[in-house]
């Protein structure tokens, strides 16, 4: 099958794009919103892009009203935000949090979630997940037709938790990716966890 993209609307080229870019990794965004009650919401338009400075990269769309989502307006206007790394057992809570809600509405509160307090952060983490980036607004751009907001984040802190790491032969960090049990995207309504784990050395 071949798919000129050219011949489809926007939401076909979406559907098209997230049935085969898979599977994708999941940021789980914390922001404040201005009650300073805290807005949490998953997008898998997602990926690290720069490690000098250290910069990660979500793309975000616009509200069913065509308004910007809350993750935009409160990165904008507040600067801070915590990325987390989903794991299986939070699979149901991160999918309740996608729904759109009018804005000041908790998706922690709504979830009861719990937070702990994140060393040099302003802002909390979620308590239970073993992977989170403290990030500051290091800049927002706006892309294509609808327009996607593109905001990149500069990581200034990163928590691993204990259970999902250890130290390497070179003494450096080793996560183990089984421990950690991350989520990725499908399309749809489908989501992945980690199956085998292959392991090849460097190439000659």
């Amino acid at each position: 099958m071949l798919i000129d993209f050219h011949d489809l609307t926007p939401s076909q080229v979406y559907f098209n794009l997230i049935q085969t870019l898979i599977p994708r990794p999941i940021a789980w965004v914390l922001s404040e919103n201005s009650d300073h009650s805290y807005n949490l919401a998953p997008f898998s338009y997602f990926s690290a892009v720069c490690s000098d400075p250290p910069l990660l990269m979500i793309s975000v769309g616009k509200k069913p009203d065509g308004s910007h989502k809350d993750t935009r307006v409160n990165i904008e206007q507040r600067r801070e935000f915590v990325v987390h790394i989903a794991h299986r057992e939070m699979l149901e809570d991160l999918n309740e949090s996608s729904a759109t809600l009018p804005a000041n509405v908790s998706e922690v509160d709504r979830l009861g979630l719990a937070t702990e307090a994140f060393e040099g952060s302003r802002l909390p983490r979620l308590a239970d997940s073993h992977i989170a980036y403290g990030c500051e607004c290091y800049e927002v751009q706006e892309i294509g037709n609808a327009p996607q907001s593109l905001i990149l984040g500069r990581i200034n802190r990163m928590y691993v938790a204990d259970a999902v790491c250890a130290e390497d032969a070179k003494g450096r960090m080793k996560v183990n990716a089984k421990a950690l049990d991350p989520l990725g995207r499908l399309g749809a309504s489908e989501y992945a966890t980690l199956g085998e784990i292959i392991h090849l050395g460097r190439p000659k």
